[in-house]
């Protein structure tokens, strides 16, 4: 064994508790498990978006119920916890698609170094994070 490995700590047995609270995931770590928590919000709270659809377009009334859910809310949920999680689905969508565009975006020119990874990683939480922040402004009427 050389000198480099022998300093490096080698995990076998992750233990949960102990290993994981102290091991640093890099930035495309982050983007990649963000990637399919962002995707399965989206599956799992799809009834939810084609509810809101069809209340936004079916009629005038039914625009009225739409308009209404995020203000006095829908049957015993309150009008601020609809806005949080159409805040969620609106992050979820947009970290979903900015990673889907730098995945295809490696693949197609197969920048795959670990430079361009990190850099690429960081653009896309940072990206996604703004446009969410201003989308919640919009949503919560603070514009």
């Amino acid at each position: 064994m050389n000198e480099l490995s022998k300093q490096r700590p080698q995990f076998r047995n992750i233990n949960a508790f102990k290993d994981l609270t102290t091991y640093r995931l890099p930035p495309a770590g982050w983007v990649s498990i963000l990637h399919r928590v962002s995707g399965a919000m989206m599956f799992l709270l799809l009834p939810f978006i084609v509810w809101l659809f069809d209340k936004s377009l079916s009629s005038e009334l039914s625009y009225d119920t739409f308009t209404a859910a995020f203000t006095t809310g829908i049957g015993f949920v309150p009008g601020w916890f609809v806005k949080l999680v159409c805040l969620a689905l609106i992050w979820a969508y947009l970290h979903h698609f900015i990673s889907g565009v730098r995945h295809l975006y490696m693949d197609a020119t197969h920048s795959v170094t670990k430079e361009f990874g990190r850099s690429s990683a960081k653009v896309t939480l940072v990206l996604g994070t703004l446009l969410t922040l201003a989308l919640g402004a919009k949503l919560f009427g603070l514009y």
